[in-house]
């Protein structure tokens, strides 16, 4: 019997600063999210950031939460009963971090005869702090847990055309009526590191290469794990689907933590410099993201907004994740029933 398992980043079980600790410690001490030696992580996490930022992270989730709980959680479930009624296969909702765990998600498909998942990082791009992390840790608890079943995981679909529909359909409706001057597309951060260290070929990606981006152009193998290369690219494929007009709209990366260098150029960066140079009304998108999260509701939606006005901008609009946007439902179900007809056809 078939099944799918939607996985998602995951959140605090509430906006306290205990919970939010709770949460920031499972999440920075993954090895694929801070990359670092186990005794330095481990005097980083423990020694100084869980000493000082969940109090501070807390007060941002706070400023975000729903009456029906953490805003990501919520959508995400949203989608998933979405996509039920257009699937006749259980479809189970996990996240990465938090209380909503990989092997609840894979013991609620189990218990319904499932032995078949078709596993759905909700990530358009691959990055090892988001989906391999993901396929790692679920593969490990299938072996320990439920070595009966079989996994088979749908690939980074960034650059898929009916996922790019999608994405431009949905970015062209909410800017429709709005008379923009430039859109940013903003994507997650990564250290840099992280862009060398997903390279299969151990010699194509040089991600300070920040003015010409030669080896993101270059056709290469070390695309289908450069992170940098597909964010890119979808700027590039949506830019081009809604015929936008050069300089028009540019691409950064936010949420960058630490002092090593991270993919630039940095969000917070280039909204104050579009503000500088006179952009009175600009328009963002996040399409790291397929759920509304702190990310895109504090980090951009108040925070970016504010620095916007305090260098003169005007008019700041943000366009949503695609959450349960119902043609992006349909698209995770057409490829749910490809997959159960033909797993070569969409994994």
């Amino acid at each position: 019997m078939k099944g799918v398992l939607l996985v998602n980043l995951g959140s605090p079980d509430s906006p306290t600063p205990k919970d939010v600790k709770k949460y920031l410690g499972e999440f920075l001490m993954d090895e694929r999210v801070i990359d670092i030696p186990l005794i330095a992580r481990t005097a980083l996490v423990k020694g100084i950031i869980l000493n000082t930022r969940p109090k501070q992270s807390a007060a941002a989730y706070k400023k975000i939460w729903w009456d029906e709980g953490s805003p990501l959680i919520v959508l995400s479930e949203r989608l998933k009963n979405g996509i039920q009624k257009e699937v006749e296969y259980p479809v189970a909702l996990a996240m990465r971090y938090g209380s909503m765990t990989i092997k609840k998600g894979l013991q609620e498909l189990v218990d319904k005869g499932v032995d078949e998942v078709f596993l759905i990082p909700l990530y358009p791009q691959f990055a090892m702090a988001t989906t391999e992390t993901i396929l790692v840790l679920t593969e490990e608890i299938r072996k320990a847990h439920f070595p009966q079943i079989k996994i088979i995981d749908l690939k980074a679909f960034y650059n898929k055309p009916d996922y790019i529909e999608v994405l431009s359909n949905s970015v062209a409706r909410h800017l429709n009526s709005n008379d923009y001057e430039h859109l940013l597309f903003s994507y997650h951060g990564v250290p840099e590191r992280h862009i060398r260290k997903s390279d299969i070929t151990n010699s194509h990606c040089k991600p300070s290469d920040k003015e010409n981006c030669v080896c993101c152009k270059t056709p290469s193998p070390a695309h289908e794990f450069c992170y940098k290369h597909q964010c890119l690219e979808v700027t590039r494929l949506v830019a081009e689907k809604l015929n936008l007009k050069e300089g028009t709209y540019s691409t950064s990366f936010q949420s960058r933590l630490g002092f090593d260098p991270w993919l630039q150029p940095y969000t917070d960066l280039t909204i104050e410099r579009l503000g500088k140079e006179g952009i009175k009304k600009m328009a963002i998108v996040t399409p790291a993201f397929v759920s509304d999260c702190l990310e895109t509701l504090e980090e951009i939606a108040m925070e970016g907004e504010e620095i916007f006005h305090e260098m003169g901008g005007e008019d700041f609009t943000t366009v949503p994740c695609l959450n349960d946007d119902k043609e992006f439902v349909d698209l995770l179900s057409n490829w749910i029933n490809d997959w159960a007809k033909d797993e070569t056809v969409i994994a």
